[in-house]
């Protein structure tokens, strides 16, 4: 199975994710933000960074890249899309997923091994999870604190579509100590955590990671 994996000007942890995938059994394919079309991948991984430096919000301009067109209609079709810390922001700036993430409250950037719960294993980028099962993966972000409208974050909880959660202190100040959430169909999901640096004993403080990129390939291969 082939897994996108896009670049923008400022990404950080593209070649981490495609990696991620290798390690997982996948094909990695690198999209770059200039690509008109997904060169039929079967499911896309928006990576961690600094996309377009950032400048005016964490992914607002990376939203408007050539890449994100054909992305955006593939998601609403089905597509598997993960967002990964910039790109769970990307994901939000487009619309793909409900609220926002703004500066942590302490003002500071954080980077530290992250305890977190699995809350939902119904997206595809999950299912190889125990709902409640707890996982350590590493979090580094300077505006990580996911926020929403009440009406919108009673919506996630009731849906079931917090997909994981911070246990422990909230290290950001997200709203109901939600780490990411999953649209209504639960193939486009996005965290603030790095999953891809949790893939290998010698590099990452566990494995937890893996699932991610596991689940989203099993799940293709039943397709």
């Amino acid at each position: 199975m082939r897994v996108g994996v896009v670049t923008f000007p400022g990404s950080l942890d593209d070649r981490d994710a495609a990696r991620a995938v290798r390690v997982a059994g996948g094909e990695a394919v690198s999209l770059w933000h200039g690509d008109a079309d997904l060169h039929g991948v079967d499911a896309v991984v928006l990576p961690g960074g600094f996309s377009y430096g950032d400048y005016l919000r964490c992914g607002a301009i990376a939203r408007f890249a050539p890449v994100m067109e054909p992305l955006v209609d593939a998601a609403r079709g089905g597509l598997p899309v993960l967002g990964i810390c910039n790109g769970f922001q990307v994901l939000c700036e487009s619309h793909l997923l409900p609220g926002a993430l703004i500066r942590n409250d302490h003002r500071k950037f954080v980077c530290r091994d992250q305890p977190l719960r699995v809350e939902s294993t119904s997206t595809a980028w999950t299912s190889g999870y125990a709902t409640g099962q707890e996982i350590v993966i590493p979090l580094k972000n300077g505006e990580g604190g996911y926020v929403a409208d009440q009406r919108t974050l009673d919506e996630l909880e009731g849906e079931g579509r917090v997909v994981v959660r911070y246990t422990g202190d909230n290290p950001n100040g997200s709203y109901r100590d939600i780490a990411g959430v999953t649209n209504a169909r639960g193939n486009v999901v996005g965290l603030m955590p790095h999953p891809e640096h949790a893939v290998e004993a010698l590099t990452g403080p566990t494995t937890d990671g893996l699932g991610f990129f596991t689940s989203v390939l099993e799940g293709l291969v039943r397709s």
